[in-house]
């Protein structure tokens, strides 16, 4: 869990430099103050104390106690993602009522799901939480990665209900369109490999619908093997379901400023996890391939130390370090 008190989450920067520059409030019980009084008024919650500060880029999550309990304060800055992030909020109260392991937040007075109030140097939207204990995914523990593949797919299942706006571009033309001027040739075999594979490569039956789109261990937190909450949708979008799970096997591993491959016993219990709840088409294991090595690729860094290169998935791993 993160340590007490303020802090960044992934960046290298001061947090106290950063939280007056980013969001106007002087130091941490400067937030604590301001925090308790726009969830006093706007959510009838009594605070005790602001035990943690985290931020990343121009958001923050603040862990408050209160009368009705430990919760979670995600609050932010970037105006112009206000109604990205209002979506995304009621899209857990939609989650949650499909039984879904969601931090569904606490309506406001009016019944709102989401508030932007006015902070010290601006207005910032926030949404309040519950609390949910629960340690990070561990990929080594195969059966929770299978657990979370499991809860993969009874995640896209529930979002299929959710209009996913506008749809986008194909996959074909944009797996195509980055070998053709995107790609930054640190793996060339496997850029090869996958050049190949997209010449055969079938029409999918499904059409794109929404996804979480940061499906990874920094976003899943478990409990005696089981998920207890799947976090941050933030980043949902629309794209194809296959797409989703191949960035999750990628991803999975991540963790704030840990950000390593994904190892392929937890690629291959993913996606036995996810199989368990839906099976995957002919043509979605086709792209499954695809999808894996093309994200394998393009995940590896500038300068890489032989991690990521080599966790490219297939025949060509082993020839593709340059």
């Amino acid at each position: 869990m993160l340590r007490p008190g303020l802090s960044m989450l992934w960046e290298s920067s001061d947090a106290a430099r950063e939280l007056p520059e980013r969001f106007g409030l002087d130091d941490l019980d400067t937030a604590g103050q301001w925090l308790a009084g726009v969830l006093a008024e706007h959510w009838g919650l009594r605070t005790t104390a602001l035990t943690r500060l985290t931020l990343s880029d121009h958001n923050a999550i603040a862990w408050v106690s209160s009368d009705r309990g430990p919760v979670v304060v995600k609050f932010s800055a970037a105006a112009e993602h206000f109604a990205r992030l209002a979506g995304t909020t009621q899209l857990l109260t939609h989650l949650a009522t499909h039984g879904l392991p969601v931090a569904a937040p606490l309506p406001t007075r009016d019944g709102s799901a989401r508030v932007v109030a006015d902070g010290p140097a601006g207005q910032l939207s926030l949404a309040v939480l519950p609390e949910v204990e629960g340690d990070w995914l561990d990929v080594a523990d195969l059966r929770a990665v299978h657990a979370v593949g499991a809860c993969l797919a009874s995640l896209h299942h529930a979002l299929g209900d959710v209009d996913p706006g506008d749809a986008p571009r194909p996959l074909r033309t944009r797996l195509a369109g980055w070998l053709d001027e995107r790609d930054p040739g640190r793996a060339p075999a496997a850029s090869a490999r996958l050049a190949a594979l997209l010449e055969g490569l079938p029409e999918l039956e499904d059409s794109p619908q929404l996804i979480h789109g940061d499906y990874r261990a920094a976003n899943l937190l478990m409990r005696d093997g089981t998920v207890a909450a799947v976090l941050d949708l933030d980043e949902a979008r629309a794209d194809h379901r296959i797409a989703d799970l191949a960035q999750a096997g990628t991803y999975l591993a991540t963790l704030f400023r840990d950000w390593g491959p994904t190892p392929a016993p937890a690629r291959e219990a993913l996606r036995a996890g996810y199989e368990s709840v839906r099976r995957l088409s002919p043509a979605e294991s086709a792209w499954l391939e695809a999808l894996t090595l093309w994200m394998g690729i393009a995940a590896i860094p500038p300068g890489d130390d032989g991690r990521w290169s080599a966790a490219v998935p297939g025949p060509a791993a082993a020839s593709s370090v340059v």
